[in-house]
């Protein structure tokens, strides 16, 4: 063999070596990359040992549920009446507590909605705590979708924000808390102005008041124990996230995922529930189909606490959605977890 051969076997290999390191660097890059936006994604923390003391009572849970889906239904926006007596119950339940309560009123004047112009809708608010240059924002909207019972959809919010406020009421804030009780987040209304929680993300915004942490409560009372009970809206999900509807779930956009993760952990410590969580950007179906939208419209940091609506449970937005199958045990236990990541956070 020639000198000139042998030195064409040389190259020949050291080339293959060359290509072989940069595939298997390509490779390794991949693998972190991916494990980044996972790491990012789904926030993953260390198992923590919860408390097993509960503080919210869920019979009292169900009352309220019964009672918003029940006795006042429907109440969607053509049925004002309903709406105002969902608006004064939540009020007295509020003061009850012993929050400083105020309505926050507007009117519909958009020739669009013929049959509800000029008619007055409310926002209702429970403050707690001191005046502080920040605040905590934590909300659920109370009218429903159609004439719906709406049990899930979001008497289940609403409820759970009332027992809170029984347990802010009782309890030592560092910083003032706002619960509100939003009015029109259903269509024909979501993602308009006149969502009650556009009207208030503006009014805030208005007062250059600063946003410590919004919470959006939507739909935290159905689970399921049953395989396959839980979907996703892309399938690679299924790779990170249990597909038994057991859970509640944590939502925030690609730019909080921090606060998402000290949100997590605070619930994680007072509850057995298993809590999940997402950063995800607004395109996936569902990340911001609720009224933290319109905070993270104006810049404000906010999440979603859920059952995952649709994805899990399947009488959402039928006559299906009715008091008897939500889950007020571990409803009661998703409240408890609010009320400690208020706690956390207001540190």
């Amino acid at each position: 063999m020639s000198i000139f051969s042998r030195s064409s076997q040389v190259e020949e290999t050291n080339r293959r070596k060359r290509l072989k390191m940069t595939f298997l660097t390509m490779c390794v890059l991949v693998m972190f990359l991916n494990l980044i936006i996972w790491f990012w994604v789904s926030q993953p923390v260390l198992p923590l040992t919860s408390s097993n003391v509960q503080l919210t009572d869920a019979e009292r849970l169900r009352v309220h549920v019964q009672t918003l889906s029940e006795t006042f239904f429907p109440r969607n926006a053509p049925n004002i009446e309903n709406l105002n007596k969902v608006a004064s119950y939540i009020k007295e339940e509020f003061k009850k507590a012993n929050g400083n309560v105020l309505e926050q009123p507007y009117k519909i004047d958009d020739k669009m909605y013929k049959n509800i112009v000029d008619k007055t809708y409310k926002n209702i608010i429970a403050e707690f705590g001191p005046e502080s240059d920040e605040r905590i924002i934590i909300g659920a909207h109370y009218d429903a979708a159609g004439e719906l019972p709406g049990a899930d959809d979001n008497a289940s919010g609403v409820a759970a924000i009332i027992e809170l406020a029984y347990l802010l009421g009782k309890a030592k804030l560092p910083m003032k808390v706002e619960l509100v009780a939003f009015t029109l987040e259903e269509p024909p209304f979501f993602d308009t102005e006149f969502m009650g929680s556009a009207i208030h993300a503006k009014s805030l915004k208005e007062k250059d008041i600063k946003v410590r942490l919004m919470i959006s409560v939507e739909m935290v009372g159905y689970f399921s124990d049953l395989p396959n009970s839980q979907e996703f809206p892309l399938s690679l999900l299924n790779l990170i996230y249990p597909t038994t509807g057991n859970f509640i779930i944590l939502v925030g956009n690609l730019e909080n995922g921090l606060t998402l993760r000290k949100a997590k952990k605070a619930m994680q410590k007072v509850t057995s529930l298993p809590v999940y969580s997402i950063n995800a950007p607004r395109s996936i179906p569902g990340i911001d189909f609720s009224d933290h939208l319109n905070y993270w419209n104006l810049g404000y940091n906010a999440l979603m606490v859920s059952d995952t609506a649709f994805y899990r449970n399947k009488n959402y937005h039928t006559k299906r959605d009715t008091a008897e199958k939500l889950d007020y045990r571990r409803m009661a236990m998703v409240v408890d977890g609010l009320y400690n990541i208020v706690l956390e956070t207001s540190k």
